[in-house]
């Protein structure tokens, strides 16, 4: 029985999709454990780009049972156009995708008051994808939500009146002119519903207990990134959920003494997409030149990503805070071409040198200390052993490896499957 969990130790982005279907034909089961479907997992192979939002990305191996866990929001109407996306390839999703009753639905009106809460903000949003998932989050909290289960209910439709009336109130506090037909929308959101009804609803904490005894494995799977994590991100620039490894426990009702590894991705350099923070931002040819190779675009969004060099600062506490036992480096082939490489390796933090990831690093109070090394010019990405890396390229993983103390045993070289170097 093992029970591994793979987390993005970043402003998420890092690739996460495509390393889970690298390690899925190593597990029986691939759960999800938090987030909504403003997060975009991306898979790249025998030369099709697929983009997942709410389903694991373990659907395209044959033998894998993949759970959306009771931490994840579930919005109907975009669930059910993943799934008929998914139709040409011929999957079995029928008996290898299943839900948790206990995960929260996105109502219509609550994209609606998601759209109409960053409305009313104005120059202080905090850049939300308009998915209606804070709003959710912040039902389940105030015990207002509407869970995968109440679907079975008899009384369903009283319960989604009475909350689809309480926001549309709430929509109305807020003051600001959104246009909308809740009529239509509701009628997409219930035929939606009869089609998620077709998947088979399940208790996942007792399935995955009963898993883990029958010797199972088990791959937690996270959506976004640790500094997006609601507690321990750089808030309120956050999602609304537990993007770390605490949160796959509560996310899917695994004991925490279960965990075996915990896999972290980052990218070579960072990226963040969206408002909050950013202290190795580049805005110069350097930060375009690692948008335009890097192909920076928001999978789900198709927004920009704001790119950067490599902040170990921050690295070190996402490490740190998921007790990540195992490194995956994503995108180093996109640092090819750069004569030199930045590393964030302390900040300035009011005037003294820190090396821990501070309350606040807003620009005022933080700016990033670098150490300088060598660029490479080779091309990565056909390259299929790490002795065939250069010399550059080692020195530059060797040094993470010794300042965040944890190995990096994969390192990727291009989007496709294919291109991942085992270390």
């Amino acid at each position: 029985m093992t029970v591994d969990l793979l987390l993005g130790l970043q402003w998420g982005d890092e690739g996460k999709g495509k390393i889970v279907d690298v390690l899925t034909s190593n597990y029986d089961i691939i759960a999800r454990f938090q987030g909504g479907p403003n997060a975009g997992h991306t898979l790249e192979f025998d030369g099709i780009k697929h983009v997942l939002r709410t389903i694991p990305s373990g659907i395209f191996h044959k033998t894998a049972i993949n759970i959306i866990g009771n931490g994840v929001v579930i919005d109907p109407v975009v669930f059910q156009k993943e799934i008929e996306g998914l139709e040409k390839f011929n999957l079995d999703i029928k008996n290898k995708l299943i839900i948790s009753r206990k995960a929260h639905l996105i109502l219509p009106t609550h994209r609606l008051l998601d759209a109409a809460s960053e409305a009313s903000k104005g120059k202080a949003k905090i850049g939300s994808t308009l998915k209606g998932i804070g709003p959710t989050y912040m039902d389940k909290t105030g015990r207002n939500g509407i869970r995968v289960g109440d679907i079975e209910l008899e009384d369903f439709k009283e319960r989604y009146r009475a909350l689809a009336d309480k926001h549309e109130a709430m929509i109305k506090f807020y003051d600001v002119a959104i246009q909308y037909n809740l009529e239509e929308l509701e009628k997409e959101f219930f035929e939606s519903i009869e089609e998620l009804k077709k998947l088979d609803f399940i208790d996942s904490e007792e399935y995955l207990n009963q898993a883990q005894k029958a010797g199972k494995s088990i791959l937690c799977e996270g959506a976004q990134g640790s500094l997006l994590d609601v507690d321990f991100g750089t808030y309120p620039f956050v999602t609304s959920s537990n993007t770390t490894a605490a949160g796959a426990c509560t996310g899917l009702g695994i004991a925490p003494n279960k965990i075996k590894e915990v896999y972290g991705i980052f990218k070579a350099y960072v990226t963040r997409v969206g408002s909050g923070p950013f202290p190795t931002e580049l805005f110069d040819e350097d930060g375009a030149t690692m948008a335009r190779v890097g192909n920076e675009f928001g999978s789900v969004t198709g927004r920009q990503r704001r790119c950067g060099w490599l902040d170990l600062v921050a690295l070190k506490y996402a490490v740190q805070v998921n007790g990540v036992t195992q490194l995956m480096m994503m995108k180093g082939d996109v640092l090819s071409g750069f004569e030199t490489l930045k590393v964030c390796t302390e900040y300035n933090y009011k005037g003294k040198k820190i090396s821990h990831f501070p309350y606040n690093i807003e620009p005022e109070n933080v700016t990033p200390v670098y150490q300088d090394f060598k660029g490479w010019q080779a091309d990565l990405t056909g390259m299929t052993t790490y002795d065939e890396l250069p010399i550059e390229l080692k020195e530059y993983i060797e040094f993470i490896e010794k300042e965040v103390e944890v190995p990096i045993k994969i390192v990727s070289v291009g989007p496709d499957r294919k291109q991942t170097i085992l270390k």
